[in-house]
């Protein structure tokens, strides 16, 4: 299988002329398919070298960036068994197993809704597949994915193995029918976030939003 969504890093110098960015300067973030490897290539270019970029080449996809300098690095978190929609995301695409292309899906939405992930393109390749092109809002990190285009009969099943997938529901269990009226004695729980119906279709309308809690795109 062609390897074709790892994640792609943010240069720190222009690729043509080699000048380094300087901080909050605007520059192009260009995408090419290598047909050779199999792969993209990501190139960051100055403003002042772009016209000669693009009349040597034609990128797949492209938009403007703002350079921001690297924070340092700071201490990883302590590994707990509840994955995030991030950390998950990127484990999946460098597995890069096609039957996670759904699941990468809805994880890229809820970051995106997150404000996390910032849409940046949407194309069609050679073969006919819609390629989805994120850039990570800090890190400048661009994420390229292949959208599914899931029916909605589709999206309950792949929202119920994204929640398991990060820990919201326990497989070994058996889950209630979606009718199913909650128990006078059941309490929210660390491991199940308590979410009212209220709430729930308040985040569900509310589109994009600037909560930090890793709720799931709902279907309409």
């Amino acid at each position: 299988m062609l390897n074709i969504w790892n994640i792609k890093s943010r240069a720190h110098e222009c690729a043509r002329t080699g000048r380094p960015f300087e901080e909050g300067e605007t520059f192009h973030t260009a995408i090419y398919f290598d047909t050779e490897a199999g792969d993209f290539m990501r190139r960051d270019v100055c403003t002042e070298a772009w016209e000669e970029e693009t009349a040597e080449r034609t990128p797949f996809s492209s938009w403007k960036s703002i350079y921001e300098k690297p924070e340092h690095a700071k201490p990883k978190p302590e590994i707990t068994s509840r994955e995030s929609a991030e950390g998950l995301l990127r484990r999946l695409i460098d597995e890069d197993q096609e039957y996670t292309e759904h699941a990468r899906y809805i994880l890229a939405l809820m970051l995106e809704r997150k404000k996390v992930l910032v849409p940046k393109e949407r194309k069609e390749n050679d073969s006919g597949a819609v390629m989805l092109m994120y850039e990570h809002r800090k890190t400048g990190e661009v994420f390229i994915l292949r959208d599914p285009e899931l029916r909605l009969d589709e999206v309950e099943g792949v929202q119920e193995e994204v929640a398991t997938l990060l820990g919201f529901t326990d497989p070994a269990q058996p889950q209630p029918p979606a009718n199913a009226a909650p128990s006078a004695t059941a309490e929210p729980t660390a491991e199940t976030p308590a979410v009212s119906e209220s709430e729930a279709s308040e985040s569900a309308s509310a589109g994009p939003a600037a909560s930090n809690q890793e709720t799931l795109p709902t279907s309409n």
